[in-house]
């Protein structure tokens, strides 16, 4: 499975518990965050202001 940038933050952390330090060493503390349960990866990368495609990269990598 791929990981997109439609995916909800919150689905992200419990489908792939090991991608929680690439959210933290992005500087995103979402893992706990209410928002995170109907916020997209594309929607949190922007509000952090993060480079979307270096985000989803990292994540995919994560979950190989």
């Amino acid at each position: 499975m791929t990981i997109s940038k439609d995916m909800l933050i919150g689905d992200l952390i419990k489908e792939h518990p090991d991608t929680v330090d690439v959210l933290f060493q992005a500087g995103m503390g979402c893992v706990g965050c209410p928002a995170s349960q109907a916020e997209s990866i594309e929607e949190a990368a922007v509000v952090h202001g993060l480079n979307l495609d270096d985000l989803l990269a990292k994540l995919n990598e994560a979950v190989k």
